[in-house]
């Protein structure tokens, strides 16, 4: 007897306001149509709302890319802040921001596949939000890897923001083939063997 896939449910933009709605529906179809071949009509459809209801609240699809994305990337980081606020030791810390990037992504695919696959299909998104959201998320994980060298933990001869690029570019690869591969695993299911892997160059 094959065994029943559980797909975990989506977790961003889950509010029942339009504006929420209307979030969630351009998260689904970005992710299935494709962001150039999405049109507005079928966002508005899955959200349930009139096509010129879209134009209450954004500005088009560009301007419905760029709020999944603010939005997303602003309550991403609040909650590892909240995650971070009471641990202490450095290598926890670590541990923490690689589980929780996996488990965020991890629970909601097609807001894997905008962050991942759409948002790069443009050089402008991608220099805006290096610039703005992407230095944000780089500098906690600076600052985590200041902190446990100051603390005399983490090895001192290693660049912060170096060591912060490498993670997120493992977690960045990590997610990516997630996203592709065709086997149903957990994508957090591999957040300690990453751990593993960084705090071995750390420490």
């Amino acid at each position: 007897m094959a065994r029943t896939q559980i797909q975990p449910q989506p977790t961003a933009f889950q509010g029942t306001s339009k504006r929420e709605r209307i979030l969630r529906a351009a998260v689904d179809v970005f992710a299935r149509s494709g962001y150039f071949n999405a049109k507005v009509s079928e966002i508005a459809k899955a959200a349930g709302v009139a096509d010129g209801t879209i134009y209450l609240y954004f500005d088009g699809k560009e301007d419905l890319l760029v709020t999944i994305f603010r939005e997303h990337t602003r309550n991403y980081l609040q909650s590892l802040e909240q995650q971070l606020a009471d641990i202490s030791r450095p290598e926890e810390r670590i541990r923490v921001a690689i589980r929780h990037h996996l488990e965020t992504l991890g629970r909601d695919r097609a807001l894997a596949v905008v962050s991942q696959v759409e948002l790069r299909h443009s050089l402008k998104f991608m220099g805006l939000f290096s610039q703005m959201e992407v230095a944000d998320y780089l500098g906690m994980i600076r600052k985590i890897v200041e902190h446990g060298q100051a603390e005399g933990v983490f090895r001192r001869n290693l660049h912060p923001t170096l060591v912060a690029k490498s993670v997120f570019g493992i977690l960045d690869e990590m997610v990516t083939s997630w996203i592709l591969s065709e086997k149903e695993h957990a994508l957090a299911d591999q957040a300690d063997a990453i751990a593993d892997l960084i705090l071995t160059g750390l420490l």
